[in-house]
């Protein structure tokens, strides 16, 4: 079983400190919202939790059955959807599905697309051009990206930035599904997605 722990974590950027001492343990079918205003350190925080910022104070290590995992090997093991992310707009959404999963050290074939692409409402549309879907369809998009490879460590920041009801409805209930079995980690100042999880970590006061 995969293992997060976050033990005093601290960052700041010149004189300016972003959040200080968080510290949380989560394994599979646990979850926990960041919740803070904008500018509170959320993207930041989930940015030093994946190790892509390095942290000013303290540490994240990843584990499974209690050994320890480096970059590399817990990187595929964890997904990331933003509204941030960037797709490739002249490629299409199977395209993109493939080429960036593959970058992420993950082999997919056209059934883990199609059952993707369907999960989130895009059956059908695999073969348009990702230049051609609108903001809340890249969003969806970016939702088949992360579970095509069905990751064992989920992080979302803004859950349903873009979405319409519908693309909500259907962010919604693959949080539900995906909260069951692995760690999920969601940032968000909106109350209707932090009661999503279980476990609340404060940010910026």
């Amino acid at each position: 079983m995969l293992r997060l722990k976050i033990e005093k974590l601290t960052k700041q950027f010149g004189a300016r400190r972003v959040f200080t001492d968080i510290a949380f343990e989560l394994t599979g079918g646990e979850s926990i919202a960041l919740v803070g205003p904008n500018g509170s350190g959320k993207t930041t925080l989930i940015m030093t939790v994946l190790g892509l910022l390095p942290p000013t104070r303290g540490k994240t290590e990843y584990f499974e059955d209690d050994k320890k995992l480096d970059f590399e090997q817990y990187r595929k093991k964890v997904a990331l959807v933003a509204p941030y992310l960037n797709l490739y707009d002249n490629l299409t959404a199977r395209e993109n599905l493939r080429f960036l999963s593959e970058v992420n050290g993950c082999k997919i074939d056209d059934a883990d697309i199609d059952r993707a692409l369907e999960t989130v409402g895009l059956a059908g549309r695999g073969d348009d051009f990702a230049g051609a879907y609108s903001s809340g369809m890249k969003q969806r998009l970016k939702y088949a990206l992360a579970i095509v490879r069905d990751p064992e460590i989920l992080f979302i920041d803004e859950p349903t930035s873009n979405l319409d009801e519908a693309g909500k409805k259907i962010v919604f209930d693959l949080i539900k599904n995906y909260r069951n079995d692995a760690i999920l980690v969601i940032a968000t100042n909106e109350t209707e997605e932090y009661t999503l999880a279980e476990k609340r970590c404060q940010l910026g006061g």
